[in-house]
């Protein structure tokens, strides 16, 4: 570890939807998928019963982290193939639920339902949540205000939401558009210390603006629970290995304005020029335009990305993560970001593929390539025939589509 540079620990929370095999429409089995799983860590509902919710423990390098992944996704790929359905990762469902709210039975999300029953009905979105230590909340309030301008591209690199309704939405991420809409559903601003922090989600609370400090969800906060910082701008990821690039890059920053200390102040980015990245981000993901939000020039997404490596450099060597990280930056820029793909899919088979195919992606182990080639087409009326993955438990072809190879996953040394 270089001098100066620090350490800090990292999780995930990731969400997933729970779909048919023929029509890729969500089902609501995420209770009997917990109750399949009982006594499994780090597993729990979600706001509808057809998400479901892991997260890995602390972790201190993104070999860890890559482990406690891949095995999440797994076990729970395997106990939804059981009850007949798919686990995939995506950022929303890609054909309406039957019955658009179906909750949890938790009071909480009832709560919610009744004060935000329009904002309630378009969500059921699944997000990736990363979370990195820091040392104290004065400190961490000075970490989001240097995370602020790199959020959206921190959304370009995890898109992975286009299809919706049954459609391509136009949008590579839809489900960033989606929670846009509650209240809090935003940038952080920049505030002094945590006192200030604080003062601000009491107000929002007091304004009806949120239920609870939990319900305060902003892209990136102070996590309610935890000593750490949140980042939950990204769209669920499709595959292991863009989750792990997703957290190495957001471990990077955090690290990089640790060291630079809090007293030291962050650079200023207006508001609208921030909103403007996201929008840009959501809209044409990391091959597309983008805004560079000190600036407000347009910049294409992957120029933005190049800057954000040669900003946390330091810390990538530090960190031991600079190697990794380049692997996956390049596997992304060869197999395509998570919008990419599913567009691929949607546009070449439709719901009737697509359900295997994003599962496959979603639990494809270290070194899988997933490259065997086309999928038969399924016999008249019925859905395609999915038999069990030899590793993973998940239910998928023999010979997936192409267009899922993507970036894979690959043994860190973290």
């Amino acid at each position: 570890m270089a001098p100066g540079v620090p350490r800090p620990t990292v999780g995930v929370e990731e969400e997933f939807l729970l779909v048919d095999p023929g029509e890729a429409r969500p089902v609501p089995a995420a209770p009997h998928v917990l109750r399949l799983l009982a006594g499994t860590a780090g597993l729990q509902p979600e706001l509808m019963r057809y998400q479901i919710e892991a997260n890995t423990p602390v972790c201190t390098g993104l070999g860890e982290l890559q482990d406690e992944l891949t095995g999440l996704r797994g076990r729970l790929a395997g106990a939804a193939a059981a009850l007949g359905c798919r686990l995939v990762a995506t950022g929303v469902a890609p054909v309406r639920p039957a019955d658009p709210i179906t909750l949890s039975d938790s009071p909480r999300y009832h709560a919610l339902a009744q004060r935000y029953p329009a904002l309630t009905a378009v969500s059921g979105t699944c997000g990736c949540h990363v979370h990195v230590g820091v040392p104290d909340r004065d400190t961490g309030v000075a970490v989001l205000a240097r995370l602020r301008p790199w959020l959206p591209l921190l959304l370009a690199v995890s898109a992975n939401s286009p299809i919706e309704n049954g459609r391509d939405s136009g949008w590579a991420s839809r489900r960033y558009r989606n929670v846009s809409r509650w209240p809090t559903g935003r940038a952080p601003a920049v505030w002094r210390d945590a006192g200030r922090y604080d003062a601000c989600v009491r107000r929002l609370i007091q304004r009806g603006a949120a239920l609870d400090e939990r319900s305060v969800y902003f892209l990136a906060r102070l996590s309610p629970r935890y000593p750490t910082v949140e980042i939950r701008v990204a769209d669920v990821c499709l595959d292991v290995g863009t989750a792990v690039l997703v957290a190495a890059l957001i471990r990077a920053l955090v690290a990089t304005a640790l060291a630079a200390g809090r007293h030291e102040p962050a650079p200023p980015v207006p508001r609208h020029r921030v909103e403007a990245a996201l929008t840009a981000a959501a809209r044409h993901g990391l091959t597309g335009a983008g805004v560079d939000p000190p600036t407000g020039a347009g910049v294409p997404h992957r120029r933005l990305l190049d800057r954000l490596l040669n900003h946390v450099e330091p810390a990538l060597d530090a960190l031991g993560d600079r190697a990794l990280t380049e692997v996956l930056v390049r596997r992304l820029d060869t197999g395509g970001t998570g919008a990419q793909r599913q567009r691929a899919v949607w546009a070449a088979h439709g719901p009737a593929a697509y359900a295997d195919l994003m599962a496959a992606a979603t639990v494809a182990v270290p070194g899988d390539r997933r490259v065997d080639g086309e999928p038969p087409d399924p016999p008249a009326g019925r859905a395609l025939s999915v038999g069990p993955h030899p590793r993973s438990g998940q239910g998928r072809k023999a010979r997936p589509e192409a267009a899922v190879s993507g970036p894979g996953t690959v043994r860190a040394g973290g």
